[in-house]
Protein backbone atom coordinates (compact mmCIF):
# COMPACT_ATOMS: atom_id res chain seq x y z
CA UNK A 1 0.00 0.00 0.00
CA UNK A 2 1.78 3.27 -1.03
CA UNK A 3 0.33 6.60 1.30
CA UNK A 4 -0.65 9.77 -1.06
CA UNK A 5 2.19 12.02 -0.95
CA UNK A 6 -0.48 14.88 1.15
CA UNK A 7 0.62 15.21 4.64
CA UNK A 8 -2.97 16.53 5.05
CA UNK A 9 -4.08 13.07 3.89
CA UNK A 10 -1.43 10.95 5.94
CA UNK A 11 -2.40 12.30 8.88
CA UNK A 12 -6.31 11.74 8.17
CA UNK A 13 -5.68 8.25 7.45
CA UNK A 14 -3.71 7.54 9.99
CA UNK A 15 -5.49 9.19 13.02
CA UNK A 16 -8.60 7.00 11.29
CA UNK A 17 -6.72 3.93 11.00
CA UNK A 18 -5.75 4.56 14.73
CA UNK A 19 -9.55 5.43 16.32
CA UNK A 20 -10.96 2.44 13.52
CA UNK A 21 -8.62 -0.21 15.12
CA UNK A 22 -9.07 1.35 18.89
CA UNK A 23 -12.81 1.20 18.49
CA UNK A 24 -12.48 -2.85 17.06
CA UNK A 25 -10.36 -3.49 19.92
CA UNK A 26 -12.49 -1.51 22.93
CA UNK A 27 -15.72 -3.56 21.64
CA UNK A 28 -13.51 -7.25 21.23
CA UNK A 29 -12.58 -6.19 24.86
CA UNK A 30 -16.35 -4.94 25.39
CA UNK A 31 -17.44 -8.01 23.96
CA UNK A 32 -15.39 -10.81 26.18
CA UNK A 33 -16.15 -8.40 29.24
CA UNK A 34 -19.87 -8.92 28.39
CA UNK A 35 -19.77 -12.57 27.57
CA UNK A 36 -18.20 -13.26 31.01
CA UNK A 37 -20.41 -11.57 32.68
CA UNK A 38 -23.45 -13.10 30.73
CA UNK A 39 -22.19 -16.52 31.57
CA UNK A 40 -22.36 -15.79 35.35
CA UNK A 41 -25.51 -14.66 34.90
CA UNK A 42 -26.95 -17.22 33.28
CA UNK A 43 -25.06 -19.72 35.96
CA UNK A 44 -26.89 -17.83 38.73
CA UNK A 45 -30.19 -18.38 37.13
CA UNK A 46 -29.26 -21.93 36.72
CA UNK A 47 -28.60 -21.99 40.07
CA UNK A 48 -31.23 -20.20 41.70
CA UNK A 49 -34.00 -22.19 39.47
CA UNK A 50 -32.60 -25.10 41.25
CA UNK A 51 -32.75 -24.05 44.45
CA UNK A 52 -36.29 -22.63 43.75
CA UNK A 53 -37.66 -25.46 41.86
CA UNK A 54 -36.44 -28.27 44.39
CA UNK A 55 -38.24 -27.91 47.85
CA UNK A 56 -41.29 -27.73 46.18
CA UNK A 57 -40.59 -31.15 44.00
CA UNK A 58 -39.58 -32.39 47.81
CA UNK A 59 -43.09 -31.68 48.91
CA UNK A 60 -44.57 -32.81 45.87
CA UNK A 61 -42.92 -36.27 45.73
CA UNK A 62 -42.81 -36.82 49.61
CA UNK A 63 -46.60 -36.22 49.54
CA UNK A 64 -47.56 -38.86 46.84
CA UNK A 65 -49.03 -41.90 47.63
CA UNK A 66 -47.42 -44.06 44.63
CA UNK A 67 -43.19 -44.12 44.61
CA UNK A 68 -41.28 -44.43 41.39
CA UNK A 69 -43.74 -42.21 39.73
CA UNK A 70 -43.03 -39.66 36.67
CA UNK A 71 -44.54 -36.91 36.59
CA UNK A 72 -44.25 -34.13 34.02
CA UNK A 73 -45.17 -30.64 34.28
CA UNK A 74 -48.09 -28.72 31.69
CA UNK A 75 -46.96 -25.78 30.54
CA UNK A 76 -49.68 -22.78 30.46
CA UNK A 77 -49.29 -21.88 27.17
CA UNK A 78 -46.47 -22.15 24.56
CA UNK A 79 -43.20 -20.47 25.04
CA UNK A 80 -39.57 -20.99 24.72
CA UNK A 81 -38.04 -22.77 27.05
CA UNK A 82 -34.49 -22.03 27.84
CA UNK A 83 -34.53 -23.66 31.15
CA UNK A 84 -35.06 -27.16 31.31
CA UNK A 85 -34.95 -29.61 34.55
CA UNK A 86 -35.58 -32.86 35.62
CA UNK A 87 -36.24 -34.46 39.59
CA UNK A 88 -34.80 -37.80 39.98
CA UNK A 89 -34.62 -39.97 43.25
CA UNK A 90 -31.36 -42.01 44.55
CA UNK A 91 -31.69 -44.54 41.83
CA UNK A 92 -31.95 -42.09 38.92
CA UNK A 93 -35.29 -42.74 38.26
CA UNK A 94 -37.24 -39.24 36.82
CA UNK A 95 -39.47 -38.40 39.10
CA UNK A 96 -40.67 -34.45 37.95
CA UNK A 97 -39.93 -32.96 34.63
CA UNK A 98 -40.48 -29.80 33.14
CA UNK A 99 -42.39 -30.32 29.97
CA UNK A 100 -39.78 -29.87 27.07
CA UNK A 101 -37.12 -32.06 29.24
CA UNK A 102 -35.58 -35.10 27.68
CA UNK A 103 -34.10 -36.91 30.72
CA UNK A 104 -31.80 -38.66 28.05
CA UNK A 105 -29.69 -35.67 27.73
CA UNK A 106 -29.28 -35.51 31.51
CA UNK A 107 -26.01 -36.86 32.65
CA UNK A 108 -26.28 -38.70 36.35
CA UNK A 109 -25.65 -37.14 39.08
CA UNK A 110 -22.27 -36.96 41.02
CA UNK A 111 -22.28 -33.66 43.39
CA UNK A 112 -24.11 -30.73 43.66
CA UNK A 113 -22.01 -28.22 41.07
CA UNK A 114 -22.14 -27.29 37.54
CA UNK A 115 -21.27 -29.83 34.59
CA UNK A 116 -21.08 -29.06 30.86
CA UNK A 117 -21.34 -31.63 27.83
CA UNK A 118 -21.18 -30.34 24.14
CA UNK A 119 -24.87 -29.22 23.98
CA UNK A 120 -25.67 -28.33 27.74
CA UNK A 121 -24.69 -26.50 30.28
CA UNK A 122 -25.91 -28.16 33.99
CA UNK A 123 -26.56 -27.61 37.61
CA UNK A 124 -27.21 -30.00 40.29
CA UNK A 125 -28.66 -29.47 43.25
CA UNK A 126 -29.85 -32.51 46.06
CA UNK A 127 -31.70 -32.75 49.06
CA UNK A 128 -32.78 -35.23 51.83
CA UNK A 129 -29.10 -36.30 52.15
CA UNK A 130 -28.70 -37.15 48.16
CA UNK A 131 -32.45 -38.85 47.65
CA UNK A 132 -33.89 -36.83 45.57
CA UNK A 133 -31.77 -34.42 43.21
CA UNK A 134 -32.04 -32.02 40.63
CA UNK A 135 -30.47 -31.23 37.49
CA UNK A 136 -31.27 -27.73 35.87
CA UNK A 137 -30.18 -27.55 31.91
CA UNK A 138 -29.56 -24.75 29.61
CA UNK A 139 -28.60 -25.07 25.61
CA UNK A 140 -25.49 -23.56 24.67
CA UNK A 141 -26.92 -22.73 21.21
CA UNK A 142 -28.84 -20.17 23.76
CA UNK A 143 -26.04 -18.51 25.52
CA UNK A 144 -24.04 -18.37 21.40
CA UNK A 145 -27.05 -16.87 20.17
CA UNK A 146 -27.21 -14.18 23.03
CA UNK A 147 -23.58 -13.53 22.62
CA UNK A 148 -23.66 -13.24 18.84
CA UNK A 149 -26.51 -10.59 19.76
CA UNK A 150 -24.93 -8.48 21.95
CA UNK A 151 -21.97 -8.64 19.58
CA UNK A 152 -23.99 -7.41 16.82
CA UNK A 153 -25.64 -4.71 19.03
CA UNK A 154 -21.89 -3.25 19.65
CA UNK A 155 -20.76 -3.33 16.06
CA UNK A 156 -23.86 -1.86 14.72
CA UNK A 157 -23.50 1.31 15.93
CA UNK A 158 -19.90 1.20 15.11
CA UNK A 159 -20.67 0.92 11.10
CA UNK A 160 -22.01 4.33 12.05
CA UNK A 161 -19.93 6.01 14.27
CA UNK A 162 -16.21 4.57 12.53
CA UNK A 163 -17.58 6.58 9.10
CA UNK A 164 -18.65 9.63 11.23
CA UNK A 165 -15.26 9.66 13.26
CA UNK A 166 -13.35 9.50 9.96
CA UNK A 167 -15.44 12.31 8.30
CA UNK A 168 -15.20 14.24 11.07
CA UNK A 169 -11.02 13.84 11.67
CA UNK A 170 -11.29 14.47 7.65
CA UNK A 171 -12.59 18.00 8.50
CA UNK A 172 -10.54 18.66 11.58
CA UNK A 173 -6.93 18.11 10.07
CA UNK A 174 -8.23 20.50 6.59
CA UNK A 175 -9.05 22.79 8.95
CA UNK A 176 -5.79 22.50 11.45
CA UNK A 177 -3.83 22.90 7.92
CA UNK A 178 -5.87 26.26 6.74
CA UNK A 179 -3.12 28.05 8.08
CA UNK A 180 -0.46 26.40 5.66
CA UNK A 181 -2.88 26.30 2.30
CA UNK A 182 -2.59 30.37 3.33
CA UNK A 183 1.35 30.28 3.75
CA UNK A 184 1.15 28.00 0.18
CA UNK A 185 -0.90 30.44 -1.51
CA UNK A 186 0.90 33.18 -0.08
CA UNK A 187 4.16 32.19 -1.48
CA UNK A 188 2.91 30.55 -4.70
CA UNK A 189 0.83 33.56 -5.84
CA UNK A 190 3.24 36.33 -5.41
CA UNK A 191 4.94 37.53 -8.73
CA UNK A 192 8.60 36.72 -9.56
CA UNK A 193 9.64 40.27 -8.57
CA UNK A 194 7.71 40.63 -5.57
CA UNK A 195 10.24 39.73 -2.48
CA UNK A 196 8.46 41.03 0.52
CA UNK A 197 7.85 39.20 3.44
CA UNK A 198 5.11 36.43 3.90
CA UNK A 199 2.28 37.35 6.64
CA UNK A 200 3.30 35.37 9.75
CA UNK A 201 1.66 36.99 12.77
CA UNK A 202 -1.27 34.31 12.49
CA UNK A 203 0.51 30.94 12.01
CA UNK A 204 0.29 28.41 14.73
CA UNK A 205 3.66 28.15 16.75
CA UNK A 206 4.59 24.45 13.85
CA UNK A 207 4.16 26.40 10.82
CA UNK A 208 5.51 30.10 12.09
CA UNK A 209 9.49 28.89 11.96
CA UNK A 210 8.27 27.79 8.30
CA UNK A 211 7.59 31.03 7.70
CA UNK A 212 10.01 33.14 9.69
CA UNK A 213 12.90 30.87 7.24
CA UNK A 214 11.46 31.50 3.90
CA UNK A 215 11.17 35.42 5.16
CA UNK A 216 14.70 34.95 5.54
CA UNK A 217 15.77 33.48 2.59
CA UNK A 218 13.59 36.35 0.46
CA UNK A 219 15.13 38.91 2.68
CA UNK A 220 18.67 37.37 1.25
CA UNK A 221 17.56 37.13 -2.03
CA UNK A 222 15.97 41.00 -2.66
CA UNK A 223 19.32 41.61 -1.05
CA UNK A 224 21.67 39.75 -3.33
CA UNK A 225 19.19 41.13 -6.35
CA UNK A 226 19.62 44.70 -4.97
CA UNK A 227 23.77 44.61 -5.14
CA UNK A 228 23.52 42.90 -8.76
CA UNK A 229 21.15 45.49 -9.73
CA UNK A 230 23.03 48.01 -7.93
CA UNK A 231 26.44 47.00 -9.23
CA UNK A 232 25.25 46.90 -12.80
CA UNK A 233 23.62 50.51 -12.30
CA UNK A 234 26.59 52.31 -10.85
CA UNK A 235 29.25 50.25 -13.19
CA UNK A 236 27.39 51.45 -16.31
CA UNK A 237 27.44 55.40 -14.77
CA UNK A 238 30.34 55.33 -13.83
CA UNK A 239 31.78 54.30 -16.94
CA UNK A 240 30.43 57.05 -18.86
CA UNK A 241 32.52 59.89 -18.14
CA UNK A 242 35.62 57.74 -18.42
CA UNK A 243 34.35 56.48 -22.10
CA UNK A 244 32.90 59.34 -22.91
CA UNK A 245 36.37 61.15 -22.60
CA UNK A 246 38.51 58.36 -24.29
CA UNK A 247 35.73 58.66 -27.40
CA UNK A 248 36.35 62.28 -27.16
CA UNK A 249 40.24 61.96 -27.65
CA UNK A 250 39.94 59.12 -30.58
CA UNK A 251 38.07 61.68 -32.40
CA UNK A 252 40.37 64.36 -31.65
CA UNK A 253 43.22 62.21 -32.50
CA UNK A 254 41.47 61.25 -35.78
CA UNK A 255 40.79 64.72 -36.78
CA UNK A 256 44.50 66.11 -36.19
CA UNK A 257 46.62 63.14 -37.29
CA UNK A 258 47.95 62.89 -40.63
CA UNK A 259 49.00 59.53 -40.53
CA UNK A 260 46.49 56.83 -41.95
CA UNK A 261 47.56 54.37 -39.58
CA UNK A 262 46.97 56.23 -36.87
CA UNK A 263 44.01 57.30 -38.11
CA UNK A 264 42.60 54.21 -38.51
CA UNK A 265 43.90 52.81 -35.38
CA UNK A 266 41.71 56.18 -33.79
CA UNK A 267 38.64 55.01 -35.70
CA UNK A 268 38.98 51.45 -34.79
CA UNK A 269 39.29 52.74 -31.09
CA UNK A 270 36.20 54.89 -31.59
CA UNK A 271 34.45 52.14 -32.84
CA UNK A 272 35.29 50.01 -30.00
CA UNK A 273 34.21 52.85 -27.24
CA UNK A 274 31.15 53.35 -28.93
CA UNK A 275 30.31 49.67 -28.26
CA UNK A 276 31.30 50.02 -24.73
CA UNK A 277 29.01 53.14 -24.61
CA UNK A 278 25.89 51.09 -25.49
CA UNK A 279 26.76 48.38 -23.72
CA UNK A 280 26.67 50.30 -20.74
CA UNK A 281 23.26 51.72 -21.61
CA UNK A 282 21.51 48.65 -21.72
CA UNK A 283 23.24 47.24 -18.90
CA UNK A 284 21.63 50.85 -17.30
CA UNK A 285 18.33 49.45 -19.34
CA UNK A 286 18.61 46.07 -17.24
CA UNK A 287 19.39 47.30 -14.20
CA UNK A 288 16.23 49.92 -14.34
CA UNK A 289 13.73 46.63 -15.47
CA UNK A 290 15.12 44.53 -12.35
CA UNK A 291 14.48 46.79 -9.91
CA UNK A 292 12.45 49.42 -11.06
CA UNK A 293 8.15 49.52 -10.52
CA UNK A 294 7.12 48.98 -13.86
CA UNK A 295 3.19 49.08 -12.61
CA UNK A 296 2.11 52.65 -11.85
CA UNK A 297 -1.42 51.81 -11.16
CA UNK A 298 -2.52 54.94 -13.73
CA UNK A 299 -3.63 54.10 -17.03
CA UNK A 300 -1.96 56.04 -19.60
CA UNK A 301 -2.36 56.02 -23.61
CA UNK A 302 0.56 53.81 -25.21
CA UNK A 303 0.17 55.31 -28.61
CA UNK A 304 2.40 58.61 -28.42
CA UNK A 305 4.98 56.75 -26.24
CA UNK A 306 5.34 54.23 -29.23
CA UNK A 307 5.25 57.33 -32.16
CA UNK A 308 7.81 58.77 -30.24
CA UNK A 309 10.57 55.85 -29.74
CA UNK A 310 9.73 54.85 -33.69
CA UNK A 311 10.35 58.09 -35.00
CA UNK A 312 13.65 58.62 -32.76
CA UNK A 313 14.68 55.07 -34.06
CA UNK A 314 13.88 55.73 -37.65
CA UNK A 315 15.40 58.64 -38.07
CA UNK A 316 18.91 57.40 -36.90
CA UNK A 317 18.66 54.23 -38.83
CA UNK A 318 17.62 56.13 -41.91
CA UNK A 319 13.84 57.08 -43.65
CA UNK A 320 11.32 54.40 -44.02
CA UNK A 321 13.23 51.97 -42.09
CA UNK A 322 10.38 52.05 -39.43
CA UNK A 323 7.02 51.33 -40.63
CA UNK A 324 4.49 52.47 -37.51
CA UNK A 325 0.92 51.08 -37.53
CA UNK A 326 -1.36 52.76 -34.23
CA UNK A 327 -5.19 52.34 -33.74
CA UNK A 328 -7.11 54.93 -33.83
CA UNK A 329 -9.03 54.80 -30.40
CA UNK A 330 -6.35 55.16 -26.78
CA UNK A 331 -4.89 52.18 -26.14
CA UNK A 332 -4.39 52.41 -21.53
CA UNK A 333 -2.25 50.76 -19.85
CA UNK A 334 -0.95 51.13 -16.50
CA UNK A 335 2.70 49.97 -17.74
CA UNK A 336 5.22 52.50 -16.59
CA UNK A 337 5.53 55.07 -19.44
CA UNK A 338 9.90 54.23 -19.19
CA UNK A 339 9.68 50.66 -19.08
CA UNK A 340 7.46 50.26 -22.18
CA UNK A 341 9.84 53.13 -24.14
CA UNK A 342 13.17 50.79 -23.14
CA UNK A 343 10.91 47.74 -24.32
CA UNK A 344 9.80 49.34 -27.38
CA UNK A 345 13.19 50.87 -28.21
CA UNK A 346 14.98 47.15 -27.77
CA UNK A 347 12.72 45.54 -29.75
CA UNK A 348 12.45 47.69 -32.50
CA UNK A 349 16.69 48.28 -32.53
CA UNK A 350 16.93 44.76 -32.00
CA UNK A 351 14.88 43.68 -35.58
CA UNK A 352 16.74 46.45 -37.56
CA UNK A 353 20.31 45.16 -36.62
CA UNK A 354 19.75 41.49 -36.93
CA UNK A 355 16.87 41.95 -39.89
CA UNK A 356 16.90 42.48 -43.79
CA UNK A 357 18.13 46.38 -44.47
CA UNK A 358 15.96 46.35 -47.86
CA UNK A 359 12.71 45.95 -45.83
CA UNK A 360 11.47 47.92 -43.36
CA UNK A 361 11.06 46.69 -39.48
CA UNK A 362 6.72 46.61 -39.23
CA UNK A 363 5.72 47.72 -36.02
CA UNK A 364 1.73 47.29 -34.77
CA UNK A 365 0.25 48.03 -31.32
CA UNK A 366 -3.62 46.61 -31.34
CA UNK A 367 -6.58 47.86 -29.70
CA UNK A 368 -6.15 45.04 -27.23
CA UNK A 369 -2.31 46.18 -26.22
CA UNK A 370 -0.40 43.37 -28.14
CA UNK A 371 2.56 44.96 -29.22
CA UNK A 372 4.57 43.73 -32.48
CA UNK A 373 7.82 44.04 -34.39
CA UNK A 374 8.79 42.15 -37.52
CA UNK A 375 11.67 42.11 -39.76
CA UNK A 376 12.90 39.49 -42.61
CA UNK A 377 15.75 37.75 -42.76
CA UNK A 378 16.53 34.42 -42.34
CA UNK A 379 14.49 32.01 -40.63
CA UNK A 380 15.90 31.32 -37.12
CA UNK A 381 16.13 27.59 -35.53
CA UNK A 382 13.76 26.66 -32.59
CA UNK A 383 16.53 25.57 -30.76
CA UNK A 384 18.30 29.14 -31.60
CA UNK A 385 14.92 31.14 -30.39
CA UNK A 386 14.38 29.40 -27.21
CA UNK A 387 18.06 30.80 -25.81
CA UNK A 388 17.30 34.35 -27.66
CA UNK A 389 15.92 36.05 -23.92
CA UNK A 390 19.30 35.01 -22.16
CA UNK A 391 21.67 37.70 -21.74
CA UNK A 392 24.58 37.80 -24.10
CA UNK A 393 22.82 35.59 -26.76
CA UNK A 394 22.87 36.22 -30.16
CA UNK A 395 21.29 34.61 -33.35
CA UNK A 396 23.76 34.13 -35.40
CA UNK A 397 26.84 34.09 -33.29
CA UNK A 398 28.68 37.40 -34.04
CA UNK A 399 29.67 39.94 -31.94
CA UNK A 400 27.22 42.31 -33.37
CA UNK A 401 25.36 44.07 -30.53
CA UNK A 402 25.01 43.69 -26.91
CA UNK A 403 23.07 40.66 -26.88
CA UNK A 404 21.38 42.12 -23.87
CA UNK A 405 18.44 43.62 -26.17
CA UNK A 406 16.05 40.62 -26.14
CA UNK A 407 17.18 39.55 -22.16
CA UNK A 408 16.13 43.13 -21.06
CA UNK A 409 12.23 43.12 -23.36
CA UNK A 410 11.85 39.84 -21.32
CA UNK A 411 12.77 41.04 -17.90
CA UNK A 412 10.36 43.87 -18.48
CA UNK A 413 7.79 41.52 -19.31
CA UNK A 414 8.00 39.51 -16.54
CA UNK A 415 8.64 41.98 -13.88
CA UNK A 416 5.28 44.08 -15.14
CA UNK A 417 2.75 40.57 -16.09
CA UNK A 418 2.97 40.76 -20.15
CA UNK A 419 3.59 37.88 -21.56
CA UNK A 420 6.27 37.60 -24.83
CA UNK A 421 6.39 35.35 -27.88
CA UNK A 422 8.96 35.26 -30.63
CA UNK A 423 7.96 33.37 -33.88
CA UNK A 424 10.02 32.47 -36.98
CA UNK A 425 9.58 32.75 -39.36
CA UNK A 426 7.31 35.47 -38.80
CA UNK A 427 3.23 35.16 -39.61
CA UNK A 428 2.87 35.05 -43.11
CA UNK A 429 6.11 35.55 -44.07
CA UNK A 430 8.59 33.11 -45.69
CA UNK A 431 11.17 34.29 -43.18
CA UNK A 432 12.38 36.69 -40.26
CA UNK A 433 11.14 37.22 -36.24
CA UNK A 434 8.32 38.27 -34.72
CA UNK A 435 8.49 39.64 -31.26
CA UNK A 436 4.93 40.02 -29.99
CA UNK A 437 4.92 41.14 -26.40
CA UNK A 438 0.85 41.24 -24.76
CA UNK A 439 0.93 44.03 -22.56
CA UNK A 440 -1.39 45.06 -19.91
CA UNK A 441 -4.83 47.08 -20.73
CA UNK A 442 -7.60 48.57 -18.84
CA UNK A 443 -9.64 46.25 -20.69
CA UNK A 444 -8.07 43.15 -19.28
CA UNK A 445 -9.39 44.10 -15.88
CA UNK A 446 -12.54 45.00 -17.18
Amino acid sequence: MRWPRSIQLRLALAISLGVTLLWMAAATVTATILRHEMNEVFDSALQETAQRILPLAVMDIVAREEEGLTQELATLRAHDEFFTYVVRDAQGRPLLTSHAADPGLFPAFDGVGFRQTATHRFYFDAALQETITIAVAEPLDHRAEVAREMRMALALPLLLVIPLSVAVILLAVRLGFRPLRRLRDAVATRGAADLSPVPAHDLPGEVAPIAGAVNQLLARLAAAFEAERSFAANAAHELRTPVAGALAQAQRLQSETSDPDAARRAAEIEATLKRLTRLSEKLMQLARAEGGRLRTGHPADLRPILRMIAEDVGRAEGRGRVALELPQADVLSDMDPDAFAILARNLIENALKHGARETPVSVTLSPAGRLGVTNDGVVIAPETLARLTGRFERADGSGEGSGLGLAIVRTIAERADCVLSLASPAPGRKGGLEAAVDLPTTADRG
